[in-house]
């Protein structure tokens, strides 16, 4: 026989009972529900204080133990202090029952006569797919800037969270989240982190990384929206078994590796970047570089420059083969290391090649040249004179 006295006393307020023509049924109605529901929640609050109330009498009994079998304090206080403990947790026990009977005793209602077993949740992925797959790379590239500028503080604050139950909770309360830009973002803030040395902080948002991967891919796998594999990802990697949880840390040291080895390339391409910018900065008006220039130059002509003697200067040219010399002469003057006096550059600048004495250059040589040039000449004459 099946007894069916449980279900003979529902509270139910939202029923079909006639009521009188002058009273608001559908108020009525709510009003019960609501004394209902306060009854049930004070019901819950003294659950709770009996509860507090028990888990603290039962610590200050244990401590009280304690301190007797140690016999630390007044003895006689603390046998006192602990029979006091134990009646007071017999009374908490007893008002448990009270408790428990009255909930046994009350009468089911809508809120109390059952409970969901599961809830699922049906996203439709088709549209968003199609949106995405038609995209091209460049609006690609504008989207995730639109997304980064509109959410990057609840993408920092994701990335930023430490417990997987913060995280489920988080991406399920803002589930536009849930997406590759999500995935992008944390990408490129790894890098910009292992870039400033922020090694740590880079590992942990690492980590927030992979865990949203984890979620595309299965959702990529299951072919379903990622925002429905939310709550199954963050269950399955807290109960997963061993070798689930060492795929995923190694796929975790995998891309950390990724990651410095991208941030190296891009310091590797900024100091270049740098340095060509100071190169170009400092080319002469000839367009060489004066300290390529300068490197290359044989070490007496070097020593010249750095100690900035132009006799000394004049004295090494004429020691160089002419060709030579004018070869070194021209490449100091189209990096900027020679520059000759202002009568002379306004002689060049006018086409008339006049020397600063106002002698006409041959060939448009300069000066500094062609007194080399006369120099190492007459030293020519002498030594065969002294033959």
């Amino acid at each position: 026989m099946v007894d069916y006295s449980r279900w003979k006393d529902i509270e139910i307020s939202d029923d079909e009972d006639e009521t009188h023509p002058n009273i608001d049924t559908p108020s009525l109605f709510r009003w019960r529900h609501q004394a209902r529901v306060e009854r049930m929640e004070e019901q819950e609050k003294k659950k709770a204080m009996v509860e507090n109330k028990k888990k603290s009498i039962a610590q200050k009994l244990q401590e009280s133990k304690v301190k007797l079998q140690q016999q630390d304090g007044n003895l006689d206080e603390l046998k006192k202090c602990i029979e006091e403990l134990e009646k007071e947790q017999e009374r908490m026990r007893q008002e448990e029952e009270e408790l428990r009977k009255k909930e046994k005793m009350a009468p089911w209602n809508v809120d109390t006569i059952s409970k969901p077993g599961f809830a699922k949740t049906v996203i439709n992925k088709s549209a968003i797919n199609k949106k995405t797959d038609e995209l091209s790379e460049e609006q690609k590239e504008l989207n995730l800037r639109d997304f980064i500028k509109k959410y990057e503080k609840q993408l920092k604050q994701y990335g930023m969270m430490q417990k997987y139950d913060d995280s489920q909770k988080y991406l399920q309360e803002n589930h536009h989240l849930v997406c590759e830009d999500t995935a992008n973002y944390l990408v490129i803030w790894c890098i910009e982190l292992e870039m400033q040395e922020k090694h740590d902080l880079m590992a942990h948002v690492a980590h927030q990384c992979i865990c949203m991967q984890y979620i595309l891919d299965i959702s990529k796998q299951l072919d379903v929206d990622p925002r429905a594999c939310v709550a199954s990802f963050f269950q399955r990697i807290q109960e997963a078994e061993a070798e689930y949880k060492k795929q995923f840390l190694n796929e975790i040291e995998a891309f950390k590796e990724r990651i410095r080895k991208r941030a190296q390339e891009k310091l590797q391409k900024l100091i270049e970047e740098q340095e060509e910018e100071e190169r170009q900065a400092r080319l002469g008006p000839g367009g060489l570089d004066p300290v390529e220039v300068f490197e290359s130059l044989p070490e007496e002509l070097q020593k010249c420059f750095e100690v900035r003697d132009i006799g000394m200067l004049q004295e090494a040219m004429s020691k160089l083969p002419p060709e030579e010399a004018r070869r070194h002469l021209q490449r100091c003057v189209d990096s900027g290391l020679w520059v000759p006096d202002a009568k002379t550059a306004a002689a060049a600048t006018s086409g008339s090649g006049v020397e600063e004495n106002g002698s006409e250059a041959p060939d448009g040589e300069d000066p500094v040249y062609e007194e080399a040039k006369e120099k190492s000449e007459t030293a020519k004459v002498e030594e065969e004179a002294k033959k």
